[in-house]
């Protein structure tokens, strides 16, 4: 049987809840069942499973497990100082069953990591883009063209873990964060460049091609079968 990693930023929350099942399991009996439920659930939750990422240059994968939600223009986070030109913006919304570990969405070098406190709307509102808290993130690719993307918080999300610096070189695919418990991610597109997803489409983080910054592909479209 192949094991499950978990990442480690779920060991104490796993053994929290572990100490507090064996308590709830010294007083009754059922009280220990639902706690080692609990418990059984922190593991599904940090769960970190390996990826295959396509390598070739210029795609740019899914950042986050989730859902894709509407598609759109909009003006990256003012803090990483991209201009007010809108850019197209693909959300992926992450429920609290998805993988929470976030992977880098293209080759290149982090130009700017920005954190900036919020609100905790829900995330699949647009209005979280705008007002809950977020870390954003400048990356430029090798022809100097640059993406945004941009971890955010949500209704339940209260921390968001980040792992990577400014000025570090960075690969699609690479792991570089994690927020607890449903969550947001936003990719802004360097202009002329289409998504390759669609609202509705379900991603997998460092797999599910949504961009290629070399292709003349106009934007897709998609109908729920």
């Amino acid at each position: 049987m192949r094991s499950v990693r978990i990442n480690r930023a779920g060991w104490p929350f796993i053994a929290l809840a572990a100490v507090i099942a064996l308590a709830l399991g010294q007083a009754a009996a059922p009280l220990g069942w639902a706690g080692a439920l609990v418990t059984a659930w922190c593991v599904y939750f940090f769960r970190d499973p390996d990826r295959a990422t396509p390598t070739r240059p210029g795609l740019v994968v899914s950042p986050a497990d989730g859902l894709v939600l509407p598609v759109t223009t909009a003006t990256p986070p003012v803090e990483l100082e991209m201009g007010d030109v809108p850019l197209t913006r693909i959300s992926i919304f992450m429920d609290i069953f998805d993988v929470h570990v976030n992977r880098i969405p293209c080759d290149g070098v982090l130009k700017a990591s920005r954190y900036r406190p919020g609100k905790f709307f829900n995330a699949s509102f647009d209005k979280a883009s705008v007002d809950n808290e977020r870390r954003s993130f400048r990356l430029e690719v090798a022809d100097g063209r640059e993406i945004a993307f941009v971890q955010i918080a949500g209704l339940v999300a209260r921390r968001i873990r980040c792992d990577v610096a400014e000025g570090q070189a960075v690969k699609a695919g690479e792991r570089f964060g994690l927020i607890r418990f449903g969550s947001r991610l936003d990719v802004f597109l360097p202009p002329g460049v289409s998504p390759l997803v669609v609202e509705g489409q379900r991603t997998l983080a460092g797999e599910t091609v949504i961009a290629d910054l070399n292709s003349a592909e106009p934007p897709r479209v998609g109908a729920r079968r």
